[in-house]
């Protein structure tokens, strides 16, 4: 058992490094260029976002509009601490997030006993107060105008990947640890069945407000990473659509599935770039998107199921091993489980 947690901890330690430092190096070689790896950097900022919304629409049960608003908090505080408190960029994001959190916990302690539409309603008009006081407060923020803040991640593309993606993995990581853990089975309860949970002696409340804080930590790291990548800030990234684009990731996705809010989040993030020439009329694609989406798949492409690395690494490597007559044959077996007859007739 302890060999195979070791194995298992290796191949994921092997498809992280893949994942962050190969790409990092084909920027860095010029092969990927530097409009494609703003994008798929830019994906990585959409997908922490997407987890956090994740982790309390789809993990904790609660409906949150508020997420943009607290992302906007992490990239202004980033701002302020790095400008103003002339600390290092990287404390600046951790404090960011800590901060928050911090907020998350303070709009959580009154709000998380409401369920449903009161609590979309309480965290809608979070975010637009957070997006006011953004504007008013001109001393701190740069008022309606926003502020610059050029950094390393926004003139060197290598190295904003590496640590936009390199932050990502890390937070899916240890997500994914916490939802295995005593803590995220008992959220995982409350949200199933509150009334059976709270039965049993789980604390109902207590675990909506760790599912909540660990959320907005989560959005504020996003921003905290936003800022330096883009350069620039402004009180429009607290905004109602904001939230609302992260809602339509995690929508897509699957409600409850890790792996599919990140899918969700590169997929449409490069599609919205790809259909750029449309100008406005891009922004049609998402309504009809989840029009299919709800119409044809309304638990998401993958619902509540997660991608295994483990089971696809296994896998890739047992059909490596196969003979060539074996990998036809197991190439048909699979074929037939799906469904689909040989020459693409239907059943």
């Amino acid at each position: 058992m302890k060999s195979k947690h070791v194995r298992t901890t290796i191949v994921l330690l092997i498809i992280a490094l893949l994942v962050v430092c190969v790409p990092s190096l084909l920027i860095a070689a010029g092969i990927i260029d530097a409009y494609m790896a703003q994008i798929l950097t830019l994906a990585g900022i959409n997908a922490i976002m997407a987890l956090s919304v994740n982790i309390i629409c789809g993990i904790t049960g609660q409906l949150s509009l508020g997420q943009a608003g607290f992302m906007a908090i992490g990239a202004y505080s980033t701002v302020i601490l790095t400008s103003t408190a002339h600390l290092p960029l990287p404390v600046s994001m951790v404090c960011a997030g800590v901060i928050t959190a911090f907020f998350g916990f303070l709009i959580g302690f009154p709000t998380l006993k409401l369920e449903g539409d009161y609590l979309a309603i309480v965290t809608l008009g979070f975010g637009e107060i957070i997006r006011v006081l953004l504007v008013n407060l001109k001393k701190y923020t740069g008022g309606p105008n926003g502020k610059q803040f050029p950094t390393i991640l926004t003139l060197n593309p290598t190295v904003a990947y590496f640590v936009i993606i390199g932050a990502l993995v890390l937070l899916i990581a240890l997500i994914q640890n916490f939802i295995r853990s005593t803590y995220g089975r008992a959220i995982l309860a409350v949200r199933d069945d509150e009334i059976a949970a709270n039965s049993t002696g789980i604390s109902v409340f207590k675990y909506k407000m760790i599912g909540f804080v660990i959320a907005s930590f989560v959005a504020g790291v996003g921003g905290a990473l936003y800022a330096p990548f883009i350069g620039f800030i402004k009180p429009d990234m607290a905004s109602f659509t904001k939230s609302i684009d992260y809602l339509i990731y995690v929508v897509l996705g699957g409600m409850g599935s890790t792996t599919g809010s990140i899918l969700a989040s590169f997929i449409l993030t490069g599609l919205q770039e790809f259909l750029r020439f449309l100008q406005n009329y891009r922004l049609l694609i998402y309504p009809v998107i989840l029009m299919l989406v709800m119409q044809f798949r309304p638990q998401g492409l993958l619902g509540t199921k997660e991608l295994s690395f483990i089971r696809s690494w296994n896998a890739f490597g047992s059909f490596m091993h196969l003979s060539g007559q074996e990998k036809k044959q197991y190439l048909k077996t699979l074929l037939s489980k799906k469904g689909i007859k040989q020459g693409g007739e239907n059943d």
